[in-house]
């Protein structure tokens, strides 16, 4: 399997000091594109998907010398940014002491009016449904709809059993249909 290969090449390479920049610079080159949408799809912001994500590499660089390989090194990764994400969405409703539904109304006129997210009226539609699930059941759709992940690697990464991933994923497509049809 040439990604598992190429993982093991970058964490032999990161426990050499000598190549440890080296192959931190592989790891970004490799990841950082696939973690920064990760976190975008949950944050919305540019601005904010970019400190989230550096947040992100900060605690892996910071991390990686204890990592043990009893997971695959992208899940390790996903997790973190995961982790980050709900802290940032948590520390961004207890700053301005507002509701969780307050902050998705916010991030669904961020994402309105955002020139990064440049969809058609169906792609919007469909980012601010999105917007309307609870966080874990948003985390379980972007990593199985756009993220493509298997329920597996979804149950390394959120800690959660696969028939409970499934069950979120379902209701996450139920509500999203639901809310497409009642705003036509």
């Amino acid at each position: 399997m040439a990604i598992q290969a190429e993982d093991e090449e970058i964490l032999s390479k990161f426990r050499d000091e000598k190549t440890r920049n080296e192959a931190f610079n592989m790891l970004l080159k490799k990841y950082q594109q696939k973690i920064y949408w990760h976190v975008r799809r949950m944050v919305i912001d540019h601005d904010d998907a970019d400190d989230v994500t550096q947040d992100v590499f900060i605690k892996i660089w910071k991390n990686l010398p204890g990592f043990r390989n009893d997971a695959q090194l992208y899940t390790w990764m996903y997790r973190i940014a995961t982790n980050e994400c709900i802290t940032f969405l948590n520390k961004k409703k207890q700053k301005n002491n507002v509701p969780l539904d307050d902050v998705d109304y916010e991030l669904s006129d961020t994402l309105a009016s955002s020139d990064q997210f440049s969809g058609d009226k169906i792609q919007m539609k469909l980012q601010q449904a999105i917007l309307t699930l609870p966080d874990k059941q948003r985390l379980v759709f972007n990593m199985k709809y756009f993220d493509d992940m298997k329920y597996e690697e979804m149950s390394d990464v959120l800690g959660t059993s696969v028939g409970a991933l499934k069950a979120s994923y379902h209701l996450a497509v139920k509500k999203i249909e639901s809310f497409i049809l009642s705003n036509d």
